[in-house]
């Protein structure tokens, strides 16, 4: 076959694996909002190009020198948009690439986050698992390097595992693309609310934190009516999250979805 007659252009479906039609960057009109999360060095980015066919990272986010990735793909007859976050240990806004990554599952609200951890070292990952989790009601954790963590003779039960987060969760070794299908199908029934999550959460035994909480939900909600994930965002100012303290004085934080994120998800590329 002439090579002139073989599609390379990252524009273009690179191939269809089960249902999984990769788009690249052609992700106009899409359904869903997917956003890729998780610890440097898991794999993650491995992810995305399984997904989307793309190979390199393109744009910054807005008003950030943070480079983003952005791509699509198409299941079941839905397009997905998926944007790959920073990689990040935490979401406790110490650095640009925490911001970024929390400020968007906050406040952009995608409509699921896989969460990408690596299998061989699933205790170090789980700290970002569970602060996502206090953020987002709707998201899958990829169980990614499992055949590094097999090769160390490591057995994760993934079964019990869903059960404990009340989330879905997949193994995969992206580079390999297995488990991708089944990770598609479950981002697939998150998406759609075929599978309803019940994420866990961390629970406080202080009665003293618990009735600051409400005072501060109230007056929140007061304030910013539309503003998700309020108990949360109580729970940082309890612990001085400077910028969500700055954002509250100047008025502006029941508009950072507004300002930052809606111009980036009707993007069209």
């Amino acid at each position: 076959m002439s090579n002139s007659l073989i599609h390379n252009c990252e524009t273009c479906p690179a191939h269809n694996v089960g249902n999984l039609t990769k788009l690249g960057i052609n992700m106009d009109n899409f359904d869903f909002v997917v956003a890729l999360a998780g610890n440097p060095n898991t794999g993650k980015s491995t992810v995305f190009n399984a997904l989307t066919g793309l190979k390199q990272h393109t744009g910054n986010w807005p008003g950030k020198t943070v480079t983003r990735a952005e791509g699509g793909f198409l299941y079941n007859n839905k397009k997905f948009k998926l944007v790959d976050l920073p990689g990040t240990y935490s979401l406790l806004s110490t650095s640009t690439d925490e911001e970024v990554a929390r400020n968007f599952v906050l406040f952009g609200q995608p409509d699921v986050t896989v969460i990408v951890v690596d299998s061989s070292r699933l205790e170090r990952n789980l700290n970002l698992v569970l602060q996502v989790l206090e953020i987002t009601n709707r998201a899958v954790l990829c169980l990614n390097l499992i055949d590094e963590a097999k090769r160390h003779s490591i057995i994760i039960d993934e079964r019990k595992l869903s059960k404990d987060l009340g989330i879905p969760v997949v193994p995969t070794s992206a580079r390999y693309d297995e488990g991708i299908n089944e990770l598609l199908k479950m981002i697939y029934e998150v998406a759609t609310g075929a599978f309803v999550c019940k994420p866990y959460k961390i629970k406080t035994e202080s009665k003293q934190v618990k009735n600051a909480v409400e005072k501060l939900n109230g007056k929140l909600l007061q304030a910013f009516p539309k503003l998700p994930n309020v108990n949360w965002v109580a729970l940082r100012l309890l612990e001085g999250d400077q910028e969500i303290i700055n954002a509250i004085r100047s008025g502006d934080l029941g508009s950072l979805e507004i300002k930052n994120f809606i111009p980036l998800l009707e993007e069209q590329t």
